[in-house]
């Protein structure tokens, strides 16, 4: 079976709507609820952890930035252009050597969702684990969501392939057991991820594509 993170592997997501700006708007809501919060989170670009941030002052706070974050990536993915190169290819190769494919992400299930969908490609995934809701503790690095998508397609989890393209992603597949493939879409991943130990890292979808149709299942 073969996991893919989803922003980075699949799709760029704020390509078209910056994180920035969605982690702005988010620290703005916060900052109405809690303005300690508010001061912290403006000082990151980064929506999930704005979210984190945001669970950690309070849970029901949380849960309203977390509802605000879904629909800021719902409208990310609509204006987020096409799939990373390769990723279709990967998807379809995986799935045509018999491969069970789920995503495996941070991001809501509903975003995933809505891409897959408006770019053809929900037919190759047989499942999405997006982050789970209120439970921001449960993100990757927790090998929580990985464990999960196994237990969904009655797979032992150490017998998986996570392709990702963080660090938590790597230190996720580590702790779950899972091997896992250093997708470097920026020129200084490609040596952090060999120095986490990442079972092989590339810098092209495309050369995932090729071993998933080479390798048998």
């Amino acid at each position: 079976m073969v996991f893919f993170d989803f922003d980075g592997p699949v799709c760029d997501v704020f390509a078209g709507l910056p994180a920035s700006e969605v982690a702005k708007q988010l620290a703005a809501l916060l900052s109405t609820q809690n303005e300690a919060a508010g001061a912290k989170a403006a000082e990151t670009d980064d929506p999930i952890e704005v979210l984190r941030i945001a669970h950690e002052a309070d849970a029901a706070i949380g849960q309203e930035v977390e509802r605000a974050l879904t629909a800021a990536e719902i409208e990310a993915v609509a204006v987020a252009g096409p799939p990373t190169p390769g990723a279709t290819e990967a998807l379809q190769a995986a799935r045509a050597s018999g491969r069970i494919v789920l995503v495996v992400s941070n991001n809501s299930a509903a975003c995933v969702g809505h891409f897959l969908d408006a770019h053809g490609l929900g037919e190759y995934v047989t499942a999405i684990v997006g982050r789970p809701s209120g439970q921001p503790h449960l993100m990757k690095p927790n090998p929580f969501p990985l464990i999960t998508a196994a237990e969904q397609a009655h797979v032992d989890v150490t017998h998986c392939t996570l392709i990702g393209d963080s660090l938590t992603d790597i230190e996720a597949a580590h702790a779950a057991g899972t091997t896992v493939i250093g997708y470097a879409n920026k020129p200084h991943k490609a040596a952090l991820f060999a120095e986490a130990g990442a079972n092989t890292v590339t810098d092209v979808m495309h050369d995932i594509a090729e071993a998933l149709a080479a390798a048998q299942p």
